[in-house]
């Protein structure tokens, strides 16, 4: 498999007060926030559209377990189902089953350190 990983899809952190330190960035750093947090978007050097999200989430939240860590990034991959295949020969942890949505499919798998990493197949002109 030729190429893995093409980009970082997003970076994702807990926080005790999700809308409270999202805005606190868009005060005073100047992210364009939303609900979801923020859309970087960015060309490649063939002048294609790509984003990369960067979000808050509750320190509560259950969407990064099976880890405990504070953080999860999100990889953009071009084959998700093949990664996998070929991640689990490797050895690596897959976590839970592919997930399909109109803006792409997503899997996980965790690193040596138990940090929940989302791989992302993304549709991004479902973001326009």
């Amino acid at each position: 498999m030729k190429n893995r990983v093409t980009g970082l899809g997003g970076f994702f952190f807990k926080t005790e007060d999700p809308k409270g330190l999202k805005n606190w960035y868009g005060k005073h750093l100047g992210l364009p926030v939303d609900d979801y947090g923020c859309t970087f978007w960015w060309k490649d050097k063939e002048g294609k559209d790509y984003s990369t999200q960067w979000s808050t989430f509750p320190k509560d939240t259950s969407y990064f377990k099976p880890s405990e860590k504070q953080f999860m990034m999100n990889f953009r991959v071009e084959n998700l189902v093949e990664l996998l295949a070929v991640l689990k020969e490797e050895g690596v942890t897959i976590v839970g089953e592919v997930e399909e949505y109109e803006y792409g499919k997503f899997g996980w798998i965790l690193d040596p350190e138990g940090n929940k990493i989302e791989l992302w197949e993304p549709i991004d002109e479902a973001f326009k």
